[in-house]
């Protein structure tokens, strides 16, 4: 019998990746989408024609819409990768953030909760959780310092899904991932506002790109490791919460020098210029992820490096 799953934030890095690896399993998906007037499907364009794929139009601050996506889908397992995911646009719409972040993890638990108790959910968390960190490297147990309105919405969905899997007995996993990025990411992001800005500059269409602080280091891997090892948890006989990360921190000036390097550019100093508009009101200045227990309970292991995954999402803004 097929596994059915759920997986909301379709739209995004994450959610396309996912459900790329989904539909390979053999499963039948269904993408959660906002109905907004303009087309946001390119990330899933691709699967579109899939017969196995579907979109539902619902909102996970929208309790009504959810349930009904739920009697719909009647999933076996339940991604909630839907978020307001940009850290910088946090501080500009903290209580937005909160509401979809936190208590949108909270209505996609109740949905589930009252309509198909045994589906199992996933929940995306974040390293920014632990934000001024009190240790290094960082692992599950942890304490988190968040440092943005995102990390603190965060905090509150990772407990909230830890509540429901200790007071109704589901099956709810939180993954706290660290930093994954792809050719799928979206531009305001540092590390695709960096490849595109130097795709630009190849091309002579602009002559510099402009960024915050680049003194910050970041334990980054490529988004397409990221979601098998979300899957994994799914598939254990025990809910658990687990820390997926490269193990690695980079300063995001190294970043940017295999960045540049890669596009035939040596001094990447001369094209780069910082604005304190780009500043974080309090800086996350290092994270370092420590992801021992997933890769011993799941077998789970980044295969793509840091220098590989700038130079695909380099040849691939480069190409396009």
């Amino acid at each position: 019998m097929q596994k059915r799953a759920l997986i909301t934030g379709i739209t995004g890095q994450d959610g396309s990746y996912l459900a790329d690896l989904l539909l390979g399993k053999g499963y039948i998906v269904y993408g959660v989408s906002r109905r907004t007037s303009t087309d946001n499907l390119k990330r899933v364009k691709h699967l579109l024609d899939n017969p196995n794929f579907n979109i539902l139009y619902a909102d996970i601050t929208d309790m009504a819409s959810l349930i009904n996506a739920m009697e719909t889908a009647k999933p076996d397992e339940f991604y909630n990768l839907a978020a307001q995911s940009f850290v910088g646009e946090s501080w500009n719409q903290p209580l937005l953030t909160f509401d979809v972040t936190a208590k949108g993890c909270m209505n996609c638990l109740e949905a589930i909760r009252i309509v198909k108790k045994d589906t199992k959910f996933y929940q995306a968390g974040s390293s920014e959780m632990f934000g001024k960190v009190v240790e290094t490297p960082q692992f599950e147990n942890t304490k988190f310092y968040p440092r943005s309105p995102y990390g603190v919405a965060k905090v509150a969905a990772h407990y909230a899904t830890i509540n429901y899997r200790e007071s109704y007995g589901m099956f709810c996993c939180n993954g706290i991932l660290f930093n994954h990025e792809s050719e799928r990411r979206g531009h305001e992001f540092v590390t695709r506002k960096i490849t595109l800005g130097i795709a630009d500059i190849v091309k002579g269409n602009k002559t510099h790109i402009t960024l915050g602080n680049l003194d910050v280091r970041r334990d980054w891997g490529h988004a397409k490791d990221y979601v098998e090892g979300m899957w994994l948890m799914l598939q254990q006989n025990e809910p658990d919460d687990y820390v997926l990360s490269s193990g690695e921190t980079h300063y995001l000036e190294e970043f940017l020098s295999l960045a540049f390097n890669y596009a035939g550019i040596d001094n990447w100093k001369d094209y780069v210029l910082q604005d304190p508009k780009f500043m974080r009101p309090a800086e996350v200045e290092i994270l370092l992820g420590n992801s021992d227990k997933a890769r011993l309970k799941l077998g789970w292991s980044p295969k793509v490096s840091f220098k590989q995954l700038v130079e695909r999402m380099m040849e691939n803004d480069l190409k396009n």
